[in-house]
């Protein structure tokens, strides 16, 4: 299977409420109007981690260091309907950073509590994932779309250590 390989970075920091995450509204491109994860396309020669830590950047203004990532898994978008866009997306958190969140021309940066997420204005498969990724462990995932590449037809995934 050809897939495009994508990273996501999710900033976790904790405050009196709890543990909350950076994410934001896409303004722009695939998935907009919807909550998303900071990251994007791996570049040719960029590591997984050299990509995610660009794209927090230029999505959010912060700079994230490679070292400070932490692995959070490796899901595999299947989109059966438009192949093309089938995504091995490589997961990372980070907990230390420079600068504050600004919007850019792609997101409206948001935290949002980590026992609240905004999963009914995420991409449906973020409810299969994501709280999981969030975790102390990885997630390694195949979630494949149905024919309207939104819902989920099946989501199968298992939990490693780091």
């Amino acid at each position: 299977m050809n897939s495009t390989a994508v990273t996501l970075c999710f900033l976790l920091r904790d405050e009196a409420a709890g543990t909350h995450v950076l994410l934001g509204t896409k303004k722009t491109g695939f998935g907009v109007g919807k909550i998303v994860g900071l990251g994007g396309h791996v570049e040719p020669g960029e590591s997984d981690g050299e990509a995610a830590c660009r794209e927090v950047f230029e999505e959010a203004g912060i700079v994230v260091r490679e070292h400070d990532l932490r692995v959070a898994g490796l899901i595999e978008f299947v989109f059966p309907a438009r192949p093309e866009w089938n995504m091995s997306t490589s997961l990372f958190t980070a907990r230390r950073w420079t600068g504050d969140p600004v919007e850019s021309q792609e997101i409206i940066p948001e935290w949002f509590p980590v026992t609240s997420l905004p999963l009914a204005r995420m991409w449906q498969d973020a409810e299969h994932w994501l709280p999981l990724a969030l975790g102390e462990r990885a997630v390694d995932a195949v979630i494949i779309l149905n024919d309207d590449n939104e819902t989920v037809a099946s989501a199968e995934y298992s939990l490693r250590g780091v």
